[in-house]
């Protein structure tokens, strides 16, 4: 198959089409959708993560503990917001990142909070709509580090995602640490054999991504003040790093408050997002956020001024998105002024097809004026238009910008399933093939300021009424391809098996309790529909086959003895499991 690369007068005519059609359009709904909630009040503020925790195929916003108020978990209603209680307490210890990570590739997502008062504590989803703290039984730190961000990745591709402490400490004395999953429920800290600084930085995050296309994960540490530079660790592909921060160009010495990670030039590779402040430090110091290219030769270049992105205040989120799925990469940055004559407050960055952004008006964000801190997208009704929410702080209530864009453009969300590496598919390249060209994106769990984007990634086609190809590269090495495929549709593709499903993949997930279970289990499903239950032992033999209607439904177990099974709930050839223990 021909894949067309879009020539100058292509990107004319994409970009006078983005201009008759119109721009992208934000409200924010927080209230009026149910997520009118305050964070609290804390210097340097926090992360949010716009993330479906339950899989329900909803994206859900999680925002961490203050010491005012506890985590806070705004389940996806489909299209509004209800709080519920997970039964997991932050022991009144503020925490600046709330995220969800699949660790243990069981399926169900576990849930993982930083703190810089309290050790930072992982929570083992149980299945059944509880969870436990794991945190002293993983081996993972139980004393207190300033650590603000952590970043999930599989940095030795043994299929288990590792995690990164991005500890802030004031002395600069205790180091970042990086903790290896070994695969059995436990963590070893590897910082110094993985070949890590001991050093201590004023780290506030960092991300796992690809920066040469090497199929390992190389880190990205972003370090406060102009005596703590930026850090890359380029993955050796042996079990550890080199520090290449000098020799990639990416080693600057800024109040670095983030990782942003995306391919904004659509030139197959990734590159990095920097905020920071407006004030200028000593020689050689670097004014405003930074835009680092990625050259494709181990080295980056700094074009914020030339494409129009550098804020010249004091910015801290920032995400990728394109708005309007008119297929250029947009960009959004959140500020720590509220209203200030000389400093923004906020900026939507919207490309203009030819590698330059402006600041539009008149999209939304006129009242964007809070103090800001991290930022995330997600879907909140699922029509494929990215929103955005942000932590303000100053006990303000979050926004949430819904995208209310005049949806004239296609688009296309990509969620993975790995089966050889890691089951959330974290550290894969996803491309997407239309006649307007290629588009990358890449899977990271941990990025921006403290933040969690939603587990789809999302593709704005433009008028293309066909996707020609999706391409994804697994950590494994495994390559999915699939060709005419429609646009408008979420689907999911599962590593290896050939097997993507669409839309209705939702109608297959389900909640299920309690689990343990002694006679009775009951099953909760996002939408009526008629599905099939099916219940298989350890030998795969079906010991159980029922038909559901509607979207509750209760299980006997009596028929069955104790053990270990797997329950199946199929719908339209999209199967979803999960494991069940009958005592």
């Amino acid at each position: 198959m021909k894949i067309l690369i879009p020539s100058v007068l292509q990107v004319v005519l994409l970009f006078n089409f983005a201009l008759i059609y119109g721009q992208a359009q934000f409200e924010n709904q927080a209230e009026s959708l149910g997520a009118g909630i305050a964070y609290g009040n804390i210097q340097l503020g926090a992360g949010v993560s716009f993330f479906d925790y339950n899989n329900d195929g909803l994206d859900d916003i999680t925002i961490p503990a203050s010491n005012s108020r506890n985590f806070t978990f705004l389940k996806n209603m489909g299209g509004t917001f209800q709080e519920e209680n997970l039964g997991i307490d932050s022991n009144g210890f503020q925490s600046r990142q709330a995220m969800w990570v699949d660790f243990d590739n069981d399926g169900d997502n576990d849930f993982f909070a930083t703190s810089d008062q309290d050790w930072s504590r992982l929570y083992q989803n149980n299945g059944d709509g509880t969870f436990t703290d794991i945190t002293l039984a993983a081996g993972l730190p139980t004393v207190i580090y300033d650590t603000y961000g952590a970043a999930w990745g599989d940095f030795n591709n043994d299929r288990h995602l590792d995690v990164f402490y991005s500890i802030r400490d004031e002395n600069q004395i205790i180091p970042n640490i990086l903790y290896q999953n070994n695969g059995d429920g436990t963590f070893t800290n590897v910082t110094i054999a993985a070949g890590l600084e001991t050093t201590g930085y004023l780290s506030f995050c960092a991300s796992f991504f690809d920066m040469d296309k090497d199929g390992d994960q190389d880190l990205y540490v972003a370090n406060d003040k102009y005596d703590s530079p930026n850090l890359m660790y380029r993955n050796n592909g042996d079990g550890t790093f080199t520090n290449v921060s000098a020799s990639s160009g990416t080693g600057i010495e800024i109040d670095a408050m983030s990782t942003t990670i995306g391919d904004y030039n659509n030139d197959g590779w990734l590159d990095i997002y920097v905020t920071n402040t407006e004030f200028t430090p000593p020689p050689p110091g670097v004014n405003g956020n930074v835009l680092f290219r990625n050259n494709a030769d181990g080295t980056f270049t700094n074009v914020a001024a030339s494409t129009g992105t550098i804020f010249n205040s004091v910015g801290w989120g920032a995400v990728f998105l394109d708005g309007d799925n008119e297929g250029f990469t947009d960009l959004y940055v959140s500020g720590e002024f509220e209203v200030d004559p000389v400093y923004l407050p906020s900026a939507y960055y919207e490309n203009q097809g030819d590698h330059t952004f402006v600041i539009p008006t008149g999209i939304g964000f006129e009242n964007d004026t809070r103090q800001s801190y991290g930022n995330a997208i997600g879907d909140i009704d699922n029509d494929g238009y990215p929103d955005i929410v942000v932590m303000n702080n100053n006990d303000q209530n979050i926004f949430l910008w819904k995208n209310t864009s005049i949806q004239n453009h296609n688009w296309l969300k990509v969620k993975l399933e790995g089966t050889q590496g890691n089951r959330m598919g974290i550290g894969s390249f996803i491309e997407v093939g239309t006649t307007h060209g290629t588009q990358l994106q890449f899977t990271v769990c941990g990025e921006g300021y403290l933040g969690q984007n939603s587990a789809y990634e999302f593709f704005g086609l433009n008028d293309a009424t066909n996707v020609d190809f999706v391409r994804v590269t697994w950590p494994s090495g495994i390559v999915d391809y699939f060709e005419d495929l429609n646009v408008n549709q979420h689907i999911t593709i599962i590593e290896g098996t050939g097997i993507l499903s669409s839309d209705s993949a939702s109608f297959a997930v389900f909640s299920m309790y309690p689990n343990p279970a002694s006679e009775l289990v009951f099953l909760n499903f996002p939408s009526e529909a008629e599905r099939q239950l099916v219940v298989l032992d350890v030998t795969g033999k079906v010991v159980i086959s029922e038909e559901i209607f509607g979207n509750t439904h209760q299980m006997d177990l009596s028929v069955i003895s104790g053990g270990v099974y797997i329950v199946e709930v199929r719908f339209n050839g999209n199967v979803h499991r999960k494991k069940l223990i009958k005592h």
